[in-house]
């Protein structure tokens, strides 16, 4: 590999490189603070409260959510759906979910078939867009709530969440979303959206570090949903029970302190640079890879065929080549790093008719260039056969 350009184009897998700050704040709370949080009476540990109240406080703003305590830290967006899902849902209990959820959603809620719950899968076109219009008639009696994803890791389709919303108010049901792909791009409204828990990780669109991610709750629904893990929460430790205090409710054992440190760092960049402008910019590079793509008869872009309702992520298929042959060539001949496959996600591919080959996914970030996609593009073209 030596000489050739590395271009990374996985962004929806998690993104890189991330924000100058994020690395130096987690050296800085392992190398100066040290301390956990509720757990001492010193100044070094005062000050990473501070810190993880100060991130509470900015993804309470991010997400317009009711209390910054309701902000629950957890390793990724992975725990906080098993946590909502497993603490809130009971036998007997039936749920609907897309037809194109990531198998985060997914393999929670199946396994909780097998305790008793049932769900239904909301219809979505070939290209991944909900429809709306066949929910009513799947509503139940024993129906308690709405689970759907913000946008798909495999097609890049944006799901209309102020619609559900409102159609989970009309019905008196939860609204529970999955925002991995696109906290930190598009404005999230838990108030206006009507959203009642919200999961999120910290490594994909928010810049921030792996390990780190967590779940936001209405006051309503944290009483509705019952602590997966128990423990130590330095607060209230004369009892054996689990505090009803939020967030200790849900926050048993010690915190990814070097994580929220960073998270917090990659908050700030976000803030400063403004979610409008970081989405335009990722809108433009996927644009330009399209129109690019457009020009290649060979390839099928998978999902939605312009920009209107869709992420940086991009997926094709190549009717005269072997996909994952595609993406070795791409890596070792070009440095040009993808994802190929079910990207966690056969519920999607089954719907978008791409199942079980799977997908050539690009997903393009920030950090990104005009150069990456025009790489990419050359890359793709010499692999099939055109002479530059």
């Amino acid at each position: 590999m030596t000489g050739i350009k590395r271009t990374y184009l996985d962004n929806a897998a998690t993104s890189f490189p991330k924000p100058k700050g994020v690395s130096e704040a987690m050296c800085h709370y392992i190398e100066h603070i040290g301390a956990n949080v509720g757990r001492g009476n010193y100044r070094s540990a005062y000050s990473a409260d501070e810190v993880v109240y100060e991130t509470r406080e900015m993804i309470k703003t991010l997400f317009n959510a009711e209390d910054s305590k309701n902000v629950i830290f957890t390793p990724n967006v992975t725990y906080s759906v098993n946590n909502i899902l497993k603490g809130f849902l009971k036998p007997g209990d039936h749920v609907l979910v897309s037809s194109m959820e990531h198998n985060a959603i997914m393999r929670p809620l199946v396994q909780l078939t097998h305790q008793g719950v049932t769900f239904d899968r909301i219809p979505c076109t070939r290209e991944g867009k909900l429809v709306v219009e066949t929910m009513l008639s799947l509503v139940k009696p024993n129906t308690k709530a709405v689970i759907l994803m913000h946008a798909s890791n495999v097609s890049g389709t944006i799901m209309p969440l102020e619609e559900v919303g409102h159609f989970c108010q009309r019905h008196r049901l939860k609204f529970i979303v999955d925002a991995a792909q696109t906290a930190g791009v598009l404005p999230i409204d838990m108030k206006s959206m009507h959203i009642d828990a919200l999961a999120f990780t910290g490594h994909k669109s928010l810049l921030g570090p792996q390990g780190i991610g967590g779940f936001v709750v209405t006051d309503e629904m944290a009483l509705m949903i019952e602590p997966l893990i128990s423990g130590g929460t330095g607060s209230l430790s004369h009892s054996e029970e689990i505090p009803m205090v939020m967030p200790d409710r849900f926050e048993a054992g010690t915190l990814n302190l070097p994580g929220i440190f960073g998270l917090q760092a990659s908050l700030k960049f976000l803030m400063e640079t403004g979610l409008e402008k970081i989405h335009q910019k990722e809108q433009a590079l996927t644009n330009r890879f399209i129109l690019g793509i457009k020009t290649l008869p060979e390839i099928e872009i998978i999902g939605p065929k312009d920009m209107s309702h869709r992420m940086a992520v991009v997926s094709i298929q190549i009717k005269t080549k072997d996909i994952a042959l595609v993406a070795h060539e791409l890596d070792k001949q070009y440095g040009i790093m993808t994802r190929v496959g079910l990207h966690c996600s056969p519920s999607a591919h089954k719907t978008l008719g791409t199942y079980p080959v799977g997908t050539l996914r690009f997903s393009f970030g920030f950090f990104n260039t005009e150069k990456d996609v025009d790489y990419a593009l050359e890359a793709l073209k010499n692999i099939l056969g055109y002479k530059s």
